[in-house]
């Protein structure tokens, strides 16, 4: 008998990954609970989850009676499609990378950690604009405290490195250990079912940069033996733009979400600005992203776009597609 896990449930077990305090982990864990079926074949798991839900009462219990002293702490709001944190070693080209494909305005120099806190800026892509997050360069001795936190919070990240220098490839695996020692894995496709809810697997594409420099096809072969097999690749150059086009399109593609257009009754849609949710995602989902009480007050939809004629009516569970047209209705 299977488990059958809820979407809630794994919306809730994504906040849990995602939780940067005892009390956050606690409430993730609580509606995990709330939500798992009660039933034979979920009795390990919910087993287990009583297990985690005590250690996290005795954790929020304790960092009461002896608050943590913590550093600076950084909380970047998500906006847009979704969010990507740039990270890599010193000089890897990240802020420069910021400006060209943005409008924000980093501070810039050849010399190592000139980034010493996150800065954000938007970088369009066609009809949309995804959040890109510039952080400090992580080294095998220095890793800002709220990194971590920035990942996990994050739709995913970019990991940069420098090919115009012989240690680009080998700094990368020094980034890799150094976030792993604080539980977070960088990886190209994370695992569906990982065993310790405590790591959390940022999808993450490997942007390897400077390709006009000298040497640099040689430091890539290297590149593409060390990390071939764990990471998409993209190649590009801030410095003359060369590859930055395939880098904004696969950043957004990493997101894997779809772009769809509202319309009202009797309106033309709103075709500058549209909605992005999850691919795979139905009308009724889209309706809640609209406003929250169409989800509970939605009848019906009318869609123009893939696999339906102009105009179609279909019920809460369609599911929807890039670029479709949706009017709904109450």
């Amino acid at each position: 008998m299977a488990v059958n896990l809820t979407p809630q449930y794994h919306e809730a077990e994504d906040e849990y990954r995602k939780a940067q305090t005892a009390e956050e982990r606690l409430e993730a864990l609580q509606n995990m609970w709330r939500e798992i079926p009660k039933h034979k074949a979920s009795e390990k798991l919910q087993a287990e989850l009583k297990t985690k839900i005590s250690d996290a009462r005795k954790e929020v219990e304790q960092e009461k009676k002896s608050p943590k002293k913590v550093g600076v702490s950084y909380k970047i709001p998500r906006q847009g499609a979704g969010q990507i944190i740039l990270v890599g070693a010193p000089n890897a080209g990240k802020s420069q990378l910021l400006t060209k494909v943005t409008k924000a305005t980093p501070e810039v120099a050849a010399y190592p950690f000139t980034t010493r806190e996150p800065y954000a800026g938007m970088m369009d892509w066609e009809d949309v604009r995804v959040q890109l997050v510039d952080t400090p360069p992580v080294t095998p001795d220095f890793l800002e405290s709220y990194q971590s936190s920035l990942i996990r919070a994050a739709d995913g990240c970019l990991l940069m490195v420098d090919l115009g220098d012989d240690d680009g490839p080998f700094a990368v695996e020094a980034v890799l250990e150094k976030l792993a020692s604080v539980k977070t894995v960088l990886i190209g496709t994370p695992p569906t079912n990982p065993e310790d809810l405590t790591i959390h697997y940022a999808p993450t594409l490997l942007g390897a940069n400077k390709i006009d420099a000298d040497g640099a096809a040689d430091r890539l072969e290297i590149l593409r033996e060390m990390f071939g097999e764990r990471f998409p690749i993209h190649v590009f150059s801030t410095q003359t733009g060369r590859g930055l086009d395939e880098l904004r399109a696969a950043l957004y593609g990493m997101l894997n979400v779809i772009r769809i257009h509202a319309k009202s009754p009797g309106k033309p849609a709103d075709m500058a600005a549209p909605y992005t949710v999850p691919v795979g995602s139905t009308v009724v989902e889209f309706a809640g992203r609209v406003h929250r009480d169409f989800e509970q007050t939605l009848k019906s939809a009318r869609i123009w776009g893939t696999g339906v004629f102009d105009g179609q009516s279909v019920g809460r569970d369609h599911v929807l597609h890039d670029k479709d047209v949706v009017e709904l209705h109450t």
